[in-house]
């Protein structure tokens, strides 16, 4: 399967991965030809990406991190507390919280065990989806980033419960934004980007009261917009006055952030995500946490046409442990022609460099 830009993708194409929404319903079935009006469709939804078949790399395919029923379970708990906040003003945000602590350090747990046991690296974009909400898909997105991360830097199993109970609580405090604001398709105004920056105070006004919950948890959602050179926000912090979860899922919550498609923009391939990180190293963010992040994380996911520092282009068939910018390439071309496809590991080859990204679908038009 390849993975390609949905303007990019003729009609008659085959889909080469089922499409879900955030609520594990299926939107289109992998094998479906896809019309002209599907392919519009899909772009009016918001799926800027889909995977699909074109005949020399259908073999490639990706086994999931996170099982798709554990993802879709994850995301409607973590709705379905949200919304309480957000729509019930009997009860205590904080009561309602407590409430779900017990169901969210299970989850936080399962997604552990899930990640532990896969010797492949994460990667998000091998479930195409679209949702209704984003900001219930980003806690979880973020959540499964900073517990990569946090494996990467060698917590320990309390240590990581805290961090993903942190990670999925981050943004808790937006369910206190009026939806106007905070799904604006537009620029915001100076006034408005005011009450989108309220989101963390807020959400460790709630959290800190909740009794079954480490303080360092509701510091995670006060702190996730702070920078190291003091360019954050809402306090401004520096440095070491930032907690060092809370450093770990300002990392994930700034990539999930740039790579998903957003209302006001589109997304970003994996690797120009990493880019931002990098250029944030120091200033912004833990070079050593930016670092970790790109060990763990798939840059450069499977199926991705990619072009090589030597004239060759391939498809990402595979990824090495540990070494998201060395995965296994399908040579499909060399200095521009055609040859019969086979793998190179850039593991082993270690002058060949990968120089660029290609999601456009070149393919002879399939309407019959």
């Amino acid at each position: 399967m390849r993975y390609v830009a949905t303007d990019t993708v003729k009609p008659g194409t085959i889909l080469a991965r089922t499409i879900y929404n955030d609520k594990g319903q299926v939107l289109l079935s992998e094998g479906v030809a896809l019309k002209e009006e599907l392919l519009m469709r899909l772009l009016e939804i918001g799926i800027p990406y889909i995977y699909v078949k074109d005949g020399k790399t259908d073999d490639i395919c990706y086994k999931e991190v996170v099982p798709r029923a554990l993802k879709t379970k994850a995301i409607k708990s973590i709705e379905g507390t949200f919304q309480q906040i957000d729509l019930d003003s009997t009860i205590p945000s904080a009561i309602v919280i407590e409430k779900a602590t017990k169901k969210f350090t299970a989850l936080v747990r399962e997604l552990h065990s899930q990640i532990k046991n896969n010797e492949d690296l994460l990667s998000l974009l091998s479930d195409v989806y679209t949702y209704d909400n984003y900001i219930f898909t980003h806690s979880f997105n973020v959540t499964l980033y900073s517990l990569a991360i946090g494996m990467e830097l060698g917590l320990s199993e309390k240590e990581l419960e805290t961090l993903g109970l942190g990670a999925v609580l981050h943004d808790v405090g937006k369910m206190k934004i009026p939806t106007e604001i905070l799904f604006k398709p537009g620029k915001l105004t100076e006034e408005e980007f005011g009450e989108i920056k309220k989101h963390p105070q807020d959400g460790f006004d709630i959290l800190r009261n909740v009794q079954t919950l480490s303080l360092i948890v509701a510091h995670c959602a006060y702190q996730h917009h702070e920078r190291l050179n003091g360019s954050g926000y809402p306090r401004k912090l520096k440095g070491n006055e930032i907690h060092y979860f809370a450093k770990i899922i300002a990392v994930a919550d700034v990539f999930d952030a740039v790579t998903s498609d957003r209302i006001y923009r589109g997304a970003m391939l994996p690797h120009n995500g990493l880019e931002i990180l990098f250029a944030g190293a120091g200033p912004l963010f833990e070079r050593e946490i930016v670092q970790a992040f790109r060990r763990a994380v798939a840059i450069y996911p499977v199926g991705l046409t990619v072009e090589l520092s030597d004239g060759r282009k391939g498809v990402v068939s595979a990824q090495n442990s540990h070494m998201s910018d060395r995965p296994i390439i399908r040579v499909l071309e060399e200095n521009g022609e055609e040859v019969t496809p086979y793998e190179l590991d850039l593991l082993q080859e270690i002058s060949v460099v990968i120089t660029g990204c290609d999601t456009t679908f070149h393919q002879k038009d399939s309407r019959k």
